[in-house]
């Protein structure tokens, strides 16, 4: 009850289960393109799936199928709820840590609710959470802000997806 489906929604630009709220059960998967990520308007569009994942932990054997092979992690938490506080440490052990990503492919963001109160914008959080990219997302007061900063969390995956496949293409030549 954080707001993953509906973040995940307004960033995919998806219109799917607006209105009422339905746990996610298990995952969803919301495809989409975004042309022109990189500014260059020449350049091809990206296709991205958005894997919806549900925050309750009886799905957790599914876990290791959601993560294969995936480029980056986002963790969505409500900062007015202190067991999210100590969830977030869970599913960053789980989805990062034990991942071979790296923490700069790691998005953290407190989503506050509408009609939400108190001053979270201090929010100071433990080590290793505080060393990881954090943004606050309000899609009343500021929707266009969240979608950039997704938007350049975007471009920064792309960028070490390219430099990696580079660094491969280069091995093989050599």
């Amino acid at each position: 009850q954080s707001g993953k489906s509906v973040l995940a929604n307004f960033v995919s630009e998806s219109i799917e289960g607006i209105g009422s709220y339905s746990p996610t059960q298990g995952v969803r998967i919301l495809e989409y393109e975004k042309p022109n990520l990189n500014g260059n308007s020449k350049g091809a569009g990206c296709r991205f799936e958005l894997w919806d994942c549900s925050g309750d932990q009886k799905f957790e054997t599914c876990w290791p199928a959601l993560m294969k092979d995936s480029h980056g992690v986002v963790i969505i938490f409500n900062p007015e709820l202190p067991s999210h506080l100590k969830e977030i440490e869970m599913w960053y052990s789980c989805f990062v840590q034990q991942q071979p990503l790296l923490d700069s492919q790691c998005l953290l963001v407190a989503h506050h609710k509408p009609g939400s109160a108190g001053d979270t914008e201090n929010l100071s959080l433990a080590y290793p959470l505080n060393k990881l990219k954090l943004i606050h997302s309000n899609l009343e007061e500021d929707p266009e802000d969240v979608r950039m900063e997704f938007m350049k969390y975007f471009r920064s995956i792309i960028t070490l997806i390219n430099e990696s496949r580079e660094r491969e293409e280069m091995s093989i030549i050599s």
